[in-house]
Parts: structure tokens; sequence; C-alpha cells
């Protein structure tokens, strides 16, 4: 068989559907087509990147945001010391995988990196609460204070 005539089947089909009404009352008709912009990802990983996506998997650095995000919000709730000390290190251990990750997949040595990184940075802190005590206005990084605390903390 050739695509042709299954492409001119198809079509047919089609044609036949639209004459008949089968389209005219689908759900969402009139409204645009919500559609993924995979624009960013190489046209070979997007297959492997949708089917991901339709699983519920999410990349190892964007869990890993997610997870630092809700540390820094319990940090910022927290008010047992020894629980606080505990949180500091989960996060250090994160901000340092997730620093691992970006210089090991070569993200950190692009110019484009260091030029959407403090505002994707930026966004993901103002779109939560800010505390007054809360160090989440820190860089993702595994800062020399942090380790230092965790350190001390063991």
């Amino acid at each position: 068989m050739s695509m042709d005539w299954i492409a001119s089947v198809a079509e047919q089909k089609i044609r036949e559907a639209i004459q008949n009404g089968e389209f005219d009352r689908l759900p969402g008709a009139g409204k645009p087509l919500r559609l993924d912009d995979d624009s960013g990802v190489p046209e070979h990983l997007r297959a492997g990147y949708r089917l991901l996506k339709n699983a519920g998997m999410i990349p190892e650095e964007l869990q890993l945001r997610k997870e630092m995000l809700t540390l820094e919000d319990l940090l910022a709730c927290c008010r047992d010391e020894r629980e606080k000390t505990k949180l500091r290190g989960e996060l250090a251990v994160k901000k340092l995988r997730y620093q691992t990750l970006m210089a090991g997949r070569g993200w950190t040595a692009t110019a484009a990196y260091w030029q959407y990184e403090p505002k994707i940075r930026e966004k993901l802190l103002d779109a939560k609460p800010q505390h007054p005590h809360d160090r989440s206005a820190e860089a993702p990084n595994a800062s020399a204070e942090t380790g230092a605390e965790t350190e001390r903390h063991k």
C-alpha cells in the first residue's frame, strides 16, 4: 500500500464527515486548539518528552526545584530549631544535586543559562509568599554558608 492511497482515503472520509455534519457539534468547536509548544525541544527528543509528559513525569531538575521550594516554605513556617536544622540540611542536599545536574548537562556553560536563570529564579520566588526570615532569596546553588551550616549540624 502506498502512503498516497492511505492519505487519499483519509481525506475522502474527512470530507464525507464534514458533509454529514459529524464535526458540527464537537466539544471546543470554534475555539483555538491548545497545542503544546515544544519548539524549544530538539525534534529528535519531542516524542520522548511528550510521552513522559503524558505519563505525568517531569525532569529531575524540575522535581528538585519543586522540592526545594517546598523545603523553603517549610523553613519559613518552622519554629523548632532542630527541625529547621534538619530542613536546611535537606535543602542543601537538594541544591547541591540541582547544581550538579545543571553543570553535568552543560547548561551552566551556555550564555542562555546565565541570561535566563536569574529571571526564572525570580519568577519562582515571586510566585510564593515571602517570609521575613525566609532564605529563599538565595540562588538555588548550594552556597558556602548553607554548606557550612550543614557541616556544623551533622
